[in-house]
């Protein structure tokens, strides 16, 4: 089979997983006068780097050839689809071929489970040593690690990788062992507690390596510490594909930020695959669900709220109002807040206020009183703070909040079951 046609297949079977931006890599040193493709973003897949940019990075599969046979998987064992299976060198010479005509500056790899797991990590861990050491690339680089790969496969892959990431695929042990049983949740968490672990101890040895260099007279080399990749480790959760609601989806989250360290966890609204089995639902999770838990999931992560709290609509959240609102509608005895005088987490769950706005406003009381003028000031995001503060011109109406909790009618939710 031509390349071409094994990318038009690769690319495609990869399109599931949605984990693949690369904010928090590093540069890679090119001063040498050596390597190609370095680049401090993030993210033919796109993602956003910290500073905005826009990073393509080349999204394929090894081989969707897969022993495993995960009812939710278009690429499992017993899916009729047309499968393909790259070569290491014809995935090496495709970054780079893209990468030279300024068409991706990363790659992210992922690949079905051939032979047994530590076979299939061996040859995705080929690919990224291979361009490391053989071509000089010091673009990004994400590898899938595979469920129950050996310590060793792992500690190796992070040596070559910006990011590591294994996907917990399902919310409950109970579900994955029903759709995908040849995977194991403990084992799953197993392998991210390893990498949390290398994580930390690789943060530890840089600091050990940055004090050494500070010491007078040392030599800007003289404690170089090992890489092992410095973007961290993120997760997948697909949504929708068992009867397990927002509330377990964004504890597991929580979990496994407090207790994983993980970067990030993505989500991926379940979408019906060819010749599905009957335990699957016959129907699309709504997309409106996915967004909605992205943006619980930032409340959790910068805004101070707790995974319990965000869910407020029995066990789901609402599908009408963003998280935020929905939670200020449903405590109406936390408001109004006066802006003069309300500490800064409470000001953050004001909706429509943001870190950013929240901060110009601690910094103008500082030195004023706050008036109605310095929150419209904020835009069109200040205008939906006014009914849940006050200021020294400024009362909220009751039928303020009334309006809110009255907006168009909600979008149809597709039956999970």
């Amino acid at each position: 089979m031509e390349v071409q046609n094994k990318l038009a297949i690769l690319a495609d079977a990869a399109k599931y997983d949605a984990s693949c931006a690369s904010s928090g890599g590093d540069r890679r040193d090119s001063r040498d006068g050596h390597g190609i493709g370095s680049t401090t973003g993030s993210g033919i897949c796109h993602a956003y780097a910290p500073d905005g940019r826009c990073i393509s990075l080349l999204k394929v599969l090894l081989t969707n050839w897969c022993v495993y046979d995960c009812l939710y998987c278009i690429n499992r064992k017993s899916s009729d689809v047309r499968r393909a299976r790259f070569s290491i060198d014809e995935v090496v010479q495709l970054t780079l071929s893209f990468y030279r005509r300024n068409v991706i500056e990363g790659l992210f790899l992922s690949s079905g489970i051939i032979r047994n797991p530590d076979y299939t990590m061996e040859q995705v861990i080929e690919v990224a040593r291979r361009l490391r050491e053989e071509e000089h690339f010091k673009g990004y680089i994400h590898l899938k690690t595979i469920p129950d790969a050996s310590p060793e496969l792992v500690e190796r892959a992070g040596r070559y990788a910006d990011r590591l990431s294994i996907n917990v695929e399902l919310p409950s042990a109970s579900s994955l062992k029903a759709l995908a049983p040849e995977k194991d949740a403990g084992g799953i968490e197993r392998t991210m507690s390893r990498i949390h672990l290398r994580l930390q101890a690789a943060r530890e040895a840089r600091r050990e390596a940055a004090a050494l260099r500070s010491l007078p007279g040392a030599a800007p080399a003289a404690a170089v510490a090992p890489r092992f990749a410095p973007a961290g480790q993120s997760t997948q959760l697909i949504v929708g594909a068992d009867a397990s609601d927002d509330r377990a989806v964004l504890q597991l989250s929580h979990r496994l930020y407090r207790g994983q360290g993980l970067r990030r966890v993505y989500y991926s609204a379940y979408s019906p695959i060819p010749h599905a089995s009957r335990a699957l639902p016959p129907q699309a999770a709504p997309l409106m669900r996915e967004h909605r838990l992205y943006q619980a999931d930032w409340l959790m992560r910068f805004y101070g709220f707790g995974a319990e709290e965000i869910v407020t609509e029995g066990g789901f959240l609402s599908l009408r109002h963003d998280p935020k609102l929905a939670w200020a509608l449903a405590h109406p005895e936390a408001f109004p807040l006066d802006l003069d005088r309300a500490p800064r987490e409470s000001l953050l769950r004001v909706p429509g206020l943001g870190v950013g706005s929240v901060d110009k406003l601690l910094a103008a009381r500082a030195h004023r009183r706050l008036r109605r003028a310095d929150v419209l000031a904020l835009g069109a995001s200040g205008k939906k703070a006014l009914p849940f503060v006050w200021a020294v011109d400024h009362r909220p109406r009751p039928t303020d909040l009334q309006a809110l909790a009255r907006p168009a009618p909600p979008p149809q939710q597709a039956t999970l079951f």
